[in-house]
């Protein structure tokens, strides 16, 4: 009886009750319609998907979000790209992946084209003075948010049992601000000590150690060879991203301003703004960044070379995800590169705050965001983004 109802649960797991169209269809309508962040998005995809339809199991749904946390890629991309996988593998994770990303590629690039129009007009700059400030904010509450969920609460004794994890991310932090850049070999070398300390590989015994219009926009405006360098700069973005896609911004930050001086300061921050105001993956913001830098092709290209990555850590583990998360070891050296991660980002507000923040008004605007989310919890991003435009068109008109 009990074999009977086994092979009826197999049956019934790869035969799904929807169609290839309809599970498009919804990541589709998610990709134009979520906001909220990588959280929200990925609760979202639990209550249509698992409780409301069952299209997909619990255990299906639990193993997918727990490989997006594990590997690298943006959480609520990563998540989608594996259910896609579920039931119709390959095919179902790149529709699935497609749709999702596709709407707010499209919007970034409506808005990177208005920006590209309207961005030296007094009201366009009146906008993102206050749009600016309010990000600012708005990245400290998911730094804080990221940090309680990657690292530890902030208690005495969850500190004491993760005072590695808060080694790697004080570590991260401080380096970031003095250096203004992003490490790659610091979060490397916390994976690497992380996983010896906590969870050797068997090979290492048990030792431990320590159009005309949009052509005037600039929609086909690149320069030869940049291409390329766009694309292979965003390729290792991609490859850095863990569980949340604000995770990516120190990493952006450190190249596309400090290193190539691609965008100044202020466009920076109005890239991640941008990202804030639209619906879908946050990371979005890199096809915005892309389009300041070399057009919609600039915009396809690290778009693609950021999601890349992505796509291939869900659908090239996919199949022997069972194994692979129960290995311990893997899971130790994740933790060690995410608690770095979030410290970088922290490191990050503070750079980025410190030039973004220019004077009372805008640290005023980048308090209130921050109160905002800290007491009104199921407040909405792009809400405090509206009110931020329209403080700052106000306080422009008057000054």
């Amino acid at each position: 009886m009990a074999t009977f109802a086994k092979m009826q649960e197999i049956i019934t797991h790869r035969q799904p009750v929807y169609t290839l169209r309809q599970l498009t269809g919804y990541f589709f309508k998610l990709g134009y319609s979520g906001f909220g962040g990588p959280v929200a998005l990925v609760g979202y995809m639990h209550r249509d998907l698992v409780e409301r339809r069952k299209w997909i199991t619990e255990e299906d749904y639990k193993e997918g979000l727990a490989l997006a946390q594990l590997a690298p890629g943006p959480l609520a991309a990563q998540l989608g790209i594996y259910l896609g996988f579920v039931h119709y593998r390959v095919l179902g994770a790149t529709l699935a992946g497609i749709a999702f990303i596709l709407p707010s590629f499209l919007m970034v690039v409506a808005l990177g084209i208005t920006y590209k129009l309207f961005g030296g007009l007094p009201w366009m700059q009146a906008v993102f003075y206050g749009v600016g400030a309010a990000v600012i904010g708005i990245i400290a509450m998911s730094a804080y948010k990221l940090t309680v969920k990657s690292v530890s609460k902030i208690n005495g004794k969850a500190i004491r049992s993760n005072w590695l994890l808060w080694v790697f991310y004080l570590a991260g932090m401080v380096v970031t601000v003095i250096t203004q850049s992003e490490q790659i070999l610091l979060f490397v070398l916390a994976g690497l000590i992380y996983m010896v300390v906590k969870a050797p590989p068997k090979w290492m015994g048990m030792a431990r150690s320590p159009l005309s219009v949009v052509l005037f926009a600039g929609f086909w405006d690149y320069q030869a060879g940049m291409l390329g360098k766009i694309g292979l700069f965003f390729l290792k973005a991609g490859a850095f991203v863990f569980g949340s896609g604000l995770a990516i911004v120190p990493f952006l930050h450190s190249g596309v301003v400090t290193e190539y001086h691609w965008l100044t300061e202020e466009q920076f921050v109005d890239a991640v703004a941008v990202a804030m105001i639209t619906p879908g993956p946050v990371v979005i913001t890199v096809g915005f960044i892309g389009y300041l830098i070399g057009g919609f092709p600039g915009a396809a290209v690290a778009s693609l070379a950021t999601f890349l990555p992505c796509y291939l850590f869900t659908v090239l583990p996919a199949p022997y995800f069972k194994k692979i998360a129960k290995n311990t070891s893997i899971k130790a050296f994740v933790d060690g590169i995410t608690a770095a991660v979030v410290g970088t980002l922290v490191g990050a507000v503070i750079v980025i705050g410190t030039r973004s923040i220019r004077d009372i008004p805008t640290a005023c605007i980048a308090a209130a965001a921050l109160c905002a989310l800290v007491y009104f919890k199921k407040l909405q991003e792009p809400l405090i983004i509206l009110v931020a435009a329209a403080i700052g068109l106000i306080l422009k008109t008057l000054l």
